[in-house]
């Protein structure tokens, strides 16, 4: 870095110092770094903080994380989320010691900044914070926590994930635990999927619906598959859907009748998604409507009901 462009970065006018910034974050000169730590932290205009802020979240080491992680205070809105953004595209592991101090902050905004930067780590020194976040009083911070407990696939996190899939006031809170609990092998979270299938929220029932159909691998359940069949008639045809490809996965033979229906359903998708489930469960009982079926208007529609037919004819020859 010239003198030059180090003494326009201490000049008295603004928008010189900020153009001397542009010119060093063009440079990409590592050895600039503490300059522009310096700024970030020190320097009275938001602007040129705010400038950065998005330099430094280009370069993630220990201590461009750890000065971004401070900013996560500025006292200006741009600056802080600049910042937040800046953390939540960290990528080394080595960047958590630098978070997992604000994890604990007395504000919301950076508790969920901090868990956010987490997430994507993946070190085990994040779960035992966002366990405890799971009970913050910030639907943020809790939605944070969920996400770095389902990336971290800790299996240990699963009954407070299911309470929180049962019973958090907020609506996307209970989603994320939903989707959540879809790292689980064995048949504990059931319950609380069932129940989050009957959610006040569409959007918690549709993503219920979603990670039964996931959890497929799991030991035959009856209660699951009559469950989603009931959910073949929710309000919402996006619920409608998503059970139709859970009970293809789950091969349950007693649904055909009711994906049989939704072949002449007026959403052209749901038609698509019913024949893949026929094709999947393999019913010859199903035949009858997918060959009807094969004169409907939508191109995919006769695509995915040709594929189930297929399927079916394939399975009724194998001995």
């Amino acid at each position: 870095m010239t003198t030059t462009l180090l003494a326009r970065l201490h000049d008295a006018d603004a928008a010189t110092r900020r153009v001397a910034l542009l010119q060093l974050a063009d440079a990409e000169d590592a050895d600039a770094l503490p300059d522009v730590i310096a700024l970030l932290a020190q320097d009275p205009a938001p602007e040129i903080r705010l400038e950065a802020a998005r330099i430094l979240a280009t370069w993630e080491q220990p201590d461009t994380v750890a000065a971004l992680a401070r900013a996560l205070e500025d006292a200006d809105g741009t600056v802080r989320d600049a910042a937040a953004i800046g953390l939540a595209d960290l990528k080394s592991p080595d960047s958590a010691p630098a978070l997992l101090p604000y994890v604990d902050h007395a504000s919301a905004f950076v508790r969920a900044a901090a868990l956010r930067g987490l997430r994507e780590l993946r070190v085990p020194e994040s779960e035992a914070p966002a366990l405890h976040a799971l009970q913050d009083v910030d639907a943020a911070v809790r939605r944070e926590a969920v996400a770095v407990l389902g990336w971290r696939k800790h299996v240990g996190a699963l009954p407070a994930l299911a309470e929180r899939a049962r019973h958090d006031a907020d609506v996307d809170v209970r989603r994320a635990a939903v989707g959540a609990l879809g790292l689980a092998t064995d048949a504990a979270v059931l319950p609380a999927l069932l129940a989050a299938l009957r959610d006040t929220a569409w959007r918690v029932r549709e993503e219920s619906a979603s990670t039964l159909g996931k959890l497929r691998a799991l030991a035959p359940d009856a209660h699951v598959t009559q469950a989603l069949v009931e959910a073949l008639a929710d309000a919402y045809w996006q619920v409608r859907l998503q059970a139709a490809r859970a009970l293809g996965r789950w091969r349950a033979a007693h649904a055909v009748d009711a994906l049989a229906a939704l072949l002449t359903h007026p959403i052209s998708n749901l038609r698509k998604e019913a024949a893949l489930a026929l094709g999947e469960i393999g019913e010859p009982s199903a035949l009858p409507a997918l060959r009807s079926a094969e004169t409907d208007g939508d191109p995919e529609v006769v695509k995915a009901v040709r594929i189930a037919l297929a399927q079916i004819e394939s399975a009724r020859a194998t001995p």
